[in-house]
């Protein structure tokens, strides 16, 4: 989602997008922020309304919440697992997130593919490993068939 939320900026040719990698103990309730900048409120407005479009299509998902959409300075989306900031120009320079966020690592679209590509990867093995193990605990924790004399288990009934 992040790297279609990125591409959506592209698309409206928004100014300088970033992609930050959020250290999880630094910032535990996100994993990436996407700031991007428009130069005027109308143009963040619209790089807003295409991530929500966008995201809406490929993913039926709508953000948790939007504030500042209305003024256009500084609009947040966020998604719980990204959050996305589109700033004017001067905004972004006055708050300076980037700086704000030293633990963040700058990731540039190339290497989010592959950190995707490779994540999905080792989610998809993750399923089938956890279905061998749980197999296997199963039929060790399978208790021992016990034998009884039939001839004893027979009672009288009157």
């Amino acid at each position: 989602m992040v790297l279609a939320a990125a591409e959506a900026c592209e698309d409206k040719k928004a100014e300088d997008t970033r992609i930050l990698e959020l250290d999880a103990l630094d910032a535990g309730f996100t994993d990436f922020f996407l700031i991007s900048s428009g130069s005027n409120e109308r143009q963040t407005q619209a790089i807003a309304d295409e991530i929500e479009i966008r995201l809406k299509k490929d993913f039926q998902t709508y953000p948790n919440s939007v504030e500042g959409r209305r003024q256009g300075e500084w609009i947040l989306m966020d998604y719980v697992d990204f959050v996305v900031h589109i700033f004017l120009t001067e905004k972004r320079t006055y708050y300076d997130i980037e700086r704000l966020r030293k633990s963040a690592r700058t990731v540039d679209l190339k290497q989010l593919k592959a950190m995707l590509v490779e994540k999905t990867a080792v989610a998809r093995a993750k399923p089938a490993k956890k279905a061998v193990t749980k197999a296997a605990a199963k039929k060790a924790a399978k208790p021992a068939v016990v034998r009884r004399n039939p001839a004893a288990s027979k009672t009288k009934k009157h």
